[in-house]
């Protein structure tokens, strides 16, 4: 984990000036969404289906969870945050920057392996077989890094250990994915959700109940919104019945996982 927090410095201040226009964020049917990349399928969505009902615009700006907050934390603007993670929200709130929240859906970590599994792995054990080459998030960059390290512990798996079998280490669960779509890589640790959309490229190995641990996402206001009322209105649409039917048509979880 060298230059990590140079990783996400500068992650946070290019972000600064990336999809986000730099005048003050004056106009009333404008809202700035902070969120984190794994959610992107279905809150593209619930962000185009909020505008059309409201006739607002909404920026989205998606990048790993810590390097987002530590934007929030810099810049001290915008109206929404959505991290991969609880964890995150708390850090936020805890620094003042969240006026109130609400749970949208659940992410569960799962194993995604090559099509047909051909190095048979069939738990997180087998991840620390010699030969393989595996991709994990940054843990200080991304969500789903950080709820791996929480499984490696509660699983008694040392990091330095796997860190051997580590080729790939990525500030998002995204290009995780990717990786396993481009066959780089043996196995990879992301969300069931963002592995199902590569069932063509890979097969998913679930991790037992008893052996994971799942993460829940918040939907934030920040403190620094300037359409307080609109922004609790994008919170309520995201939990409400109609925004909870565009996170289980992307396959995301809705409900705590049994």
């Amino acid at each position: 984990m060298k230059h990590l927090a140079a990783v996400i410095i500068v992650a946070a201040t290019t972000l600064c000036g990336c999809g986000v226009k730099s005048t003050e964020d004056s106009q009333t049917n404008q809202l700035l969404l902070y969120c984190g990349a794994g959610l992107r399928p279905p809150v593209n969505e619930l962000v185009e289906t909020f505008e059309r009902l409201h006739g607002v615009k909404i920026i989205t700006d998606y990048a790993g969870s810590e390097v987002l907050l530590a934007k929030i934390k810099l810049a001290r603007r915008g109206d929404l945050y959505m991290p991969g993670d609880e964890y995150y929200i708390e850090q936020a709130a805890g620094k003042k920057m969240i006026l109130s929240q609400k749970t949208v859906c659940y992410f569960v970590p799962a194993i995604l392996v090559q099509k047909g599994n051909p190095k048979n792995i069939r738990s997180l054990q087998d991840l620390l077989q010699g030969s393989l080459k595996i991709g994990l998030g940054y843990p200080n960059v991304c969500a789903v890094g950080r709820k791996t390290l929480e499984i490696f512990a509660k699983n008694n798996i040392d990091w330095d250990t796997i860190q051997k079998n580590v080729s790939f280490l990525s500030p998002t669960v995204n290009e995780l994915g990717m990786q396993i779509q481009a066959r780089s890589l043996d196995a990879v640790i992301v969300w069931d959700a963002v592995a199902r959309y590569y069932a063509n490229y890979g097969d998913q190995i679930p991790i037992p109940a008893e052996n994971n641990c799942v993460s829940t996402v918040d939907v934030g206001v920040l403190t620094f919104t300037k359409n307080r009322s609109l922004a609790e209105k994008f919170v309520e649409f995201a939990a409400s019945e109609q925004g909870q039917a565009i996170f289980k048509k992307h396959l995301y979880r809705v409900e705590i996982p049994k």
